[in-house]
């Protein structure tokens, strides 16, 4: 626990320096593709952000000068699954987007989907010591906070605190300068097998670039994905990847529940391809331009060449409808749907004041799949496009760089996390020194 708090914070510091030199790199390592975006910050324009807490508030003005994608390899369910292979691929997407940015990149903060994350609500509370609250006091009030035993083989990828409460005054945002005795915090923290991250630091490292920041796919694209009033009154994002589908929810512009299921739209792909005995680029493709969820009487009359080059004749000329694709199509849709239903039911989706659900990711873009999520889940599904950000390239728009838009915005203005604060030495919420603290008290 010491160890990562200390590897975030040399993280943090990595990257304020990369920003205040001006250039860094973002890198979304996805199933299907790995995106690199290279952005140029300009030191002097920093707009203040006024609902951030500590020492990383303002956002620095940026704008993407180079971009590139390639496809996947090595990565399965969002996690790093062959070393040289990703290695390979991670170089091709960096020194492509080097090239069209004319510069060289040192330092890369990345994000993943997968490696089984787990979210857990933290409380602390603590006793104010002056008549004011001070930076102190917050990082007290942190240190305080009783941290689960997580297991063995996990890692802390994010700590935030969500909110803060004065003698009874809750939904404080920033409770600083602010008078009162009694101060409490609620903070989400997501942790991941810690194999993911080793994984991700050594390819990246082996790639002759810095890690300068960690994050979850599910986070950033939410962060892209949701507008401001989502993001405060309640919503979900549910970010449809090839490899992997992530889930989160954010409430008062902070995310407080984060998972993922372990199917997406590689696996659809996947079943098109052992149905209709293809190649699996001819599935994607006739998924691509042809695929659906909702049928309708003008689908049997569809016929869709499948073509091939086998030398057969009789079998490249097959054809087949429009509806047997979406037959062939739907049940697996259906499956993550009712997955992702499930997760939002365990989190207590249904107690946030708005239940709004954007889709968003690659595998959102099948057609008819708002009309079959409300219908699955319940509730107002629209789909989401990430936010535009200056240069991206139009090609980098769509649903499928929600992740990548969102590194933009976290390596730009990142919310505070626990290790943005000097946390007390002795007040350190290290697990077991606590609990021997406990013992000790309630024993003697």
């Amino acid at each position: 626990m010491r160890d990562l708090y200390e590897t975030q914070r040399a993280m943090r510091n990595m990257r304020k320096a990369a920003m205040q030199r001006g250039v860094v790199a973002v890198l979304d390592i996805g199933s299907s593709k790995i995106a690199c975006l290279v952005l140029r910050f300009d030191t002097t324009e920093r707009r203040q952000g006024g609902d951030s807490v500590g020492s990383l508030a303002g956002q620095a003005g940026f704008r993407v000068i180079g971009a590139a994608t390639t496809r996947s390899r090595g990565v399965k369910f969002g996690e790093i699954d062959g070393m040289q292979e990703t290695e390979r691929a991670i170089r091709t997407a960096v020194q492509a987007a080097q090239k069209m940015a004319n510069i060289r990149v040192d330092h890369v903060i990345a994000c993943f989907a997968g490696a089984g994350p787990r979210s857990y609500g933290l409380a602390g509370q603590v006793e104010v010591e002056g008549q004011t609250v001070s930076e102190n006091d917050v990082s007290r009030v942190l240190a305080s906070c009783e941290v689960p035993d997580y297991g063995e083989g996990r890692e802390v990828l994010h700590a935030q605190p969500v909110n803060f409460a004065l003698d009874h005054r809750s939904g404080l945002t920033d409770p600083r300068g602010q008078i009162g005795q009694s101060l409490a915090t609620d903070m989400h923290m997501l942790t991941v097998d810690s194999s993911a991250i080793q994984n991700l630091a050594h390819c990246v490292k082996r790639c002759d670039m810095e890690l300068a920041g960690i994050a979850s796919s599910a986070y950033v694209s939410g962060a892209s994905s949701l507008v401001e009033d989502e993001q405060e009154l309640g919503a979900a994002c549910i970010d449809m990847g090839g490899g992997a589908t992530g889930i989160s929810i954010f409430w008062r512009k902070h995310m407080i529940y984060a998972d993922a299921v372990r199917i997406g739209g590689d696996h659809v792909t996947g079943d098109i391809s052992m149905a209709l005995q293809i190649p699996t680029p001819v599935a994607e493709r006739i998924k691509t331009f042809h695929g659906g969820v909702i049928a309708t009487g003008m689908d049997d009359r569809e016929k869709i060449e499948i073509g091939g080059d086998t030398g057969d004749w009789e079998r490249d000329r097959r054809t087949v409808t429009r509806s047997e694709l979406i037959g062939i199509m739907r049940p697996r849709v259906e499956e993550i749907l009712e997955e992702v239903r499930h997760r939002l039911d365990a989190a207590g989706f249904d107690y946030l004041p708005s239940q709004q659900i954007v889709l968003t990711g690659g595998a959102s873009q099948i057609p008819g799949l708002d009309g079959l999520a409300s219908r699955i889940l319940g509730q107002q599904v629209r789909l989401g496009r990430p936010l535009r950000v200056h240069g991206l390239p139009q090609a980098a728009t769509g649903p499928g760089f929600a992740s990548a838009v969102g590194m933009c915005l976290f390596a730009a203005n990142p919310q505070d996390e626990w290790w943005d604060f000097d946390l007390p030495m002795d007040r350190y919420p290290a697990r077991s020194l606590k609990r021997a603290v406990r013992w000790f008290r309630d024993n003697w």
